[in-house]
């Protein structure tokens, strides 16, 4: 097939996978590296008889034989497995067949699974039954009301299926990508992934023997670059978010039956503190994002004044607590979901997915956040990934390593960046319009910042053209008087503030302020109808967080309009039931 012709995330026929015919054997040892993991006995606890029995309650009584598969990498887990009698083999596996045995369970009281189980997503290890099994099966709703039901336990089920996951992530098992290291769709799968915690690894196209031999065997053209091998050895040929998540699983199953107390569009901090406080107050609720959880949040580096984290908190740690913390009170959580329209003239209101799914709810929450702003520069788009990013993740940090970068920006979101970067580049240039970082930042990031012998701040400065050809070479400003000069820049980050993410509205009349941000509460003035806060200028829809005219543009802000929300929803569905 030609360059032309063959279209992207063009699905190639799965390899076919590795002899499994070794397994069973019990002469395997369990990967040494795990078993000397320094939080081993916290990972692979040992549950007491009187613990297993209070279990039994919310499960059920299961057998399997040697030879079976209590599940599979790539498909779904029925829940979590406690053991009562047997021995299960866990076996971390690869879309290319590599196999590494985890852990094996023999004790009655040990359990199975990891986090993923709380939300139905695919499992992404093989558990093999090498002896026959007497197990008791937790369901993911079952596993969810246990602990809630049973706290002291639940925290220490909980510690263990977290900690499994970042093992996993840890020994690299999961999908395979393979392509050029600076390959702009690659560098957005890898993000996709990592923001998703869903295990990965990467191969050089050009330098490692494996992505070698498998591309001998698959031929692709340049434009199939990046290809993705996913854990059932399904190959994909340059395929966006949306195939990749699909291959491996994660695009999450909804009953169009069912009508939800509360559907919140946006997993940012705002939604993520919504879902939690809604379901942990026994509301149905649905949460959906398109892409991560954590919204621009997502990607900070370090969050220092967020209360509760004197030593600071990584932007995509905090989201991912927030996230298993709402799957635990029994949030359904789609990720990624696309949310297409609102149609809110009819009650209930409906949600259009991009997919053509609907989902039917009593109130919404639009919690959508922003996108990135964009600087008015020609040919900025052809940079992007290539050379221009609007977030700074440890993968951007490994291409400018050693080499110098400009940060364009000087709110808390480009000063954080500026400090993660200066750790890896040689050195860091910030423009900013303005003539001190003294208004649109925190002190005490404004501080650091200026603390910092590799980081230089150009004041009364802004971008005016870039120049490159397959990549970014070079960028032209405007300085103070208008001087114009110029200067060498393989790296640009924007970090000029977002606008708001409002565009799926269309459909639903909610009121916007002239800049596109919705209007909450007291914001109509003499013509409002509404009393309550948060609620938009249609009954039963309400906004927090970023997306809202008015908003603080904080973390803790947005948490706390995420926790107010719940307390206004209870007072409309009182009200209409």
């Amino acid at each position: 097939m030609s360059n032309e012709s063959r279209p992207q995330g063009d699905t190639s026929a799965p390899l076919p996978p590795a002899d499994e015919s070794h397994i069973d054997e019990g002469a395997l040892a369990d990967d040494p590296a795990v078993r000397d993991h320094p939080r081993y006995q916290q990972m692979f606890p040992v549950l007491t008889d009187a613990e297993v029995d209070r279990i039994r309650r919310f499960g059920s009584l299961s057998r399997y034989v040697k030879g079976e598969l209590l599940y599979r990498a790539g498909s779904l887990c029925p829940g979590m497995f406690v053991l009562l009698s047997g021995k299960v083999r866990i076996v971390g596996r690869d879309g290319l067949g590599h196999e590494r045995i985890i852990h094996t369970y023999t004790q009655r009281g040990e359990f199975t699974s990891d986090v993923t189980q709380l939300s139905s997503k695919p499992a992404v290890v093989d558990a093999h039954v090498v002896e026959d099994v007497e197990a008791v099966l937790v369901r993911p709703d079952e596993l969810s009301a246990m602990m809630i039901s049973e706290a002291d336990l639940g925290e220490k089920i909980m510690r263990a299926l977290i900690l499994r996951r970042v093992l996993v992530i840890e020994r690299g098992q999961g999908v395979i990508l393979v392509g050029s290291s600076n390959h702009p769709q690659l560098l957005a799968l890898q993000n996709f992934l990592r923001r998703n915690a869903f295990p990965n690894m990467t191969l050089d196209a050009q330098r490692d023997p494996e992505a070698i031999a498998l591309l001998e065997r698959l031929t692709p053209q340049p434009n199939d670059f990046p290809l993705v091998v996913c854990p059932n050895g399904t190959v994909l040929r340059n395929p966006d978010e949306g195939q990749l998540a699909s291959c491996l699983g994660l695009i999450p199953e909804f009953d169009p039956a069912h009508v939800y107390d509360v559907a919140i569009v946006g997993a940012g901090p705002a939604g993520l503190a919504a879902a939690v406080y809604a379901a942990s107050e026994g509301l149905s609720v649905a949460a959906l994002d398109c892409r991560a959880p954590g919204g621009q949040a997502g990607t900070s580096a370090r969050i220092e004044n967020y209360l509760g984290f004197p030593t600071g908190i990584t932007g995509q740690a905090l989201a991912g607590r927030a996230f298993v913390q709402a799957q635990k009170f029994g949030a359904h959580i789609g990720i990624p979901c696309e949310v297409k329209a609102l149609y809110c003239h009819k009650q209930p209101p409906v949600l259009e997915l991009a997919d053509g799914r609907r989902i039917t709810t009593r109130t919404v929450v639009i919690a959508s956040g922003a996108e990135y702003r964009r600087p008015v520069v020609a040919d900025l788009p052809r940079f992007e990934r290539c050379g221009v990013y609007y977030w700074a993740t440890p993968i951007e940090a490994r291409l400018c390593r050693k080499e110098p970068v400009l940060l364009l920006g000087g709110g808390n979101s480009a000063g954080q960046a500026a400090v993660f970067l200066a750790s890896h580049a040689e050195h860091v240039h910030m423009f900013i319009r303005g003539a001190s970082l003294a208004r649109s930042m925190s002190h005490y990031l404004a501080e650091r910042v200026a603390s910092l012998p590799n980081v230089t701040l150009h004041t009364h400065i802004e971008l005016t053209a870039l120049e490159g050809a397959a990549r970014l070479e070079r960028v032209h400003y405007r300085g103070a008087g208008g001087i114009e000069g110029s200067m060498t820049a393989h790296h640009l980050f924007v970090f000029i503030g977002a606008d708001p993410n409002t565009e799926w509205l269309r459909t639903c009349s909610v009121s916007l302020d002239s800049k596109g941000f919705v209007l909450t509460g007291a914001e109509f003035g003499e013509a409002g109808v509404h009393a309550m806060p948060l609620q938009t200028s249609v009954e039963g829809i309400f906004a927090i967080g970023d997306v809202r005219s008015g908003s603080t543009k904080r973390v803790a802000s947005a948490v706390g309009e995420g926790a107010a929300v719940v307390g206004q929803i209870h007072g409309f569905l009182a009200g209409v039931r």
